[in-house]
């Protein structure tokens, strides 16, 4: 309850930053994309500024993604998708090492569309990458043009996320501003599922560990998790935002997930909870557009319309830096503790009090009374003998139909 979970920010922007990725198979790197156009590489342990491509595109950088050899494509609202060199010479192959370089570097390659890019995802194994405009393209790294191009028959939407799957990465997901969600099959080149749902989603991220699993991000302040092989309803809702969840992001080890929204706060939520088991907030944070956590599941970052990334604990009473047998020992049986007794009245009210903004504990008290209102009226049409159906549960009503 006392601890202190931010790190530090990692500035040199002079926008919101409105994408981030994680380079795989590294832990001190990070790179972010602006609204100035702008793009950052950071170096974690000592938070200075890698490398920076100050013009990248004119406009939001709207989609960051690394290649499997390290490469960075970034797309925006331009209609331009770049590959961009990401290595230094602490990398052991990359260029010169120097201010100049790191600034004056031009892109690898260029492709361009005919509307604006509002999303992009690379294959887990092939050069191949996928971005989601008013259509999917497909695209090879190798060539100027799309390779196939995926639409739904009676769509009009404009994608806002689309991810490819990390088991059967030929499977692609998307979410669309018709408030659809989509699964494409790359190989066939058509889509296999199509659900529209209550609310639009502004972001999705597959579970690592269970790769059947997908997490949606909504407008209606929740999070939905699906199992991609029964899409008629949710499996878990995850309530506790008080605006619309703009980003989300499961931990490399699958147990949990992290999300932010237009409440300018980020939640940490456990997999078999259903409300989050931290909220970090700060004075000068706005709304928070892109999450993701390090591939050590240790910290988060989150970027912010105020021009800031910020790097947080995942666990916000963790100790940095070496830790011994006899400290990590401690550790576990203060947690242990804690499991035994949440229980208790006394524990419990301890364990879970966070400490809110007061507009955001206001809004989470107005919400709380709406939502009680309408339960009550609808146990009141049940007690008068509404028929089965007309009634439906709150998880039920997500999904409003599937489209063939």
């Amino acid at each position: 309850m006392f601890a202190k979970p931010f790190l530090g920010a990692l500035d040199g922007h002079i926008d919101g930053v409105y994408s981030m990725a994680r380079k795989p198979g590294v832990l001190n790197l990070i790179a972010s994309g602006a609204g100035d156009g702008g793009i950052i590489v950071h170096d974690l342990p000592t938070r200075t500024k890698l490398l920076r491509f100050p013009a990248a595109h004119k406009g939001v950088v709207s989609g960051l993604c690394f290649t499997d050899d390290g490469r960075i494509l970034s797309c925006g609202v331009d209609r331009l998708v770049k590959l961009w060199d990401a290595k230094t010479t602490s990398d052991g192959d990359g260029l010169v090492d120097d201010e100049e370089a790191r600034v004056t570097r031009e892109s690898l390659a260029t492709f361009s569309g005919s509307t604006a890019f509002n999303a992009i995802d690379h294959h887990r194994s092939d050069q191949l990458f996928a971005t989601g405009s008013d259509v999917v393209h497909i695209w090879d790294e190798n060539k100027s043009s799309p390779i196939s191009t995926l639409s739904f028959p009676t769509s009009t939407e404009n994608i806002t996320a689309l991810k490819f799957n990390w088991s059967e990465s030929s499977v692609l997901a998307t979410t669309g501003t018709d408030r659809t969600f989509t699964l494409y099959d790359i190989r066939t080149a058509k889509a296999e599922r199509r659900l529209v749902l209550n609310f639009r989603c502004n972001a999705l991220s597959w579970n690592p560990t269970f790769p059947t699993r997908v997490l949606l991000a909504s407008e209606d302040h929740n999070l939905y998790t699906f199992d991609i092989r029964n899409l008629s309803k949710p499996t878990a809702a995850y309530r506790g935002h008080v605006a619309a969840v703009m980003c989300c992001d499961w931990s490399p080890t699958g147990d949990e997930f992290a999300s932010g929204g237009w409440d300018r706060t980020l939640r940490i939520w456990r997999d078999q909870e259903r409300t989050s088991r931290d909220i970090y907030h700060g004075k000068r944070m706005q709304r928070i557009f892109c999450t993701t956590y390090t591939n050590d599941s240790r910290f988060i970052l989150t970027g912010s319309d105020d021009g800031n990334v910020r790097m947080w604990k995942a666990r916000a009473s963790e100790r940095l830096g070496v830790t011994h047998g006899r400290d990590e020992s401690a550790r576990l049986y203060r947690d242990k503790l804690r499991e035994q007794w949440k229980h208790d009245a006394e524990v419990g009210r301890i364990n879970r009090r966070r400490y809110l903004p007061k507009s955001v504990y206001r809004a989470a008290q107005t919400k709380t009374e709406m939502i009680r209102a309408r339960q009550d009226r609808e146990g009141r049409l049940r007690e008068s003998g509404a028929k089965e159906g007309e009634v439906k549960t709150e998880i039920s009503k997500v999904v409003i139909q599937e489209q063939e």
